[in-house]
């Protein structure tokens, strides 16, 4: 079961996946939170089918026990709400520093659950909040706690937000590092659809040449996968075809860097 959830979601197949936990998802509080999970992550890629999420992650709060998993789903609560602020649905901002401020205060420094904690506060911090410094912080807490534990596919997007912090300020050569490390990453882990906005991120700080055919790529990927993730297919469909080199600056699309 899980190696083919796993598969259902890495091709942007969150709803087939997230019914096929359902079943399970009615009498494990474990499978409703990774359910809930799933459809959360399918709101950040298609910028739709909230009311899913929300009723997926309300199912899983009612049903939760321990501290540890009521930490879990209230990270999964701060995510949503963060997912809903970005994409611009409404400002749940302070619904997300709320729940992932519960979550930390539920959390002992070592928990297992700690690096993705960090990781969305790290999120919320340079989206929301605007603060790279404070996002830097979070963002290397996770990277590390992720390394430590193994999980790499939560090393993919934290080396993938370092870079992006880095070609804010600046660091082209730190940029290209992190985005390539997490695109090789996501494709070894074969989770597809997070392949493209890896090869997009690397694009932007890459030689026109090779920046040209990073894009293309990204674009087959995107229309392959349906259109998803929704804000790259916008973003794709206004580069122009010779774009000019990266220039390292400061300017920053925020639907580009929310994942």
């Amino acid at each position: 079961m899980a190696d083919v959830v796993w598969r259902l979601r890495s091709r942007g197949c969150w709803q087939e996946a997230a019914d096929l936990l359902r079943p399970q998802a009615g009498r494990d509080p474990t499978a409703a939170l990774q359910r809930a999970e799933l459809l959360i992550e399918q709101c950040l890629f298609t910028a739709d089918h909230w009311e899913r999420a929300e009723d997926a992650l309300r199912q899983a709060e009612a049903s939760v026990a321990g501290i540890e998993a009521r930490a879990a789903a209230s990270c999964a609560r701060g995510f949503l709400a963060y997912v809903a602020s970005v994409l611009g649905r409404r400002d749940r901002l302070d619904e997300a520093q709320a729940a992932l401020g519960r979550t930390s205060a539920l959390l002992a420094p070592q928990a297992p659950g700690r690096p993705l904690l960090d990781f969305r506060r790290g999120l919320v911090a340079e989206n929301l909040l605007h603060d790279p410094v404070a996002a830097h912080s979070a963002y290397a807490r996770a990277h590390e706690g992720a390394r430590e534990r193994g999980d790499e596919l939560l090393r993919s997007s934290t080396w993938r937000h370092l870079a992006g912090l880095a070609r804010a300020a600046g660091d082209r050569e730190r940029a290209h590092a992190g985005f390539a490390a997490s695109l090789r990453l996501r494709e070894e882990l074969g989770f597809t659809v997070g392949v493209a906005p890896a090869l997009a991120s690397l694009a932007e700080v890459s030689e026109p040449a090779e920046a040209e055919r990073l894009r293309a790529e990204a674009s087959r990927l995107v229309q392959a996968l349906g259109g998803v993730p929704v804000w790259l297919a916008r973003r794709l469909a206004q580069v122009p075809a010779q774009p000019g080199p990266p220039d390292g600056g400061t300017g920053h699309d925020l639907r580009h860097g929310i994942s």
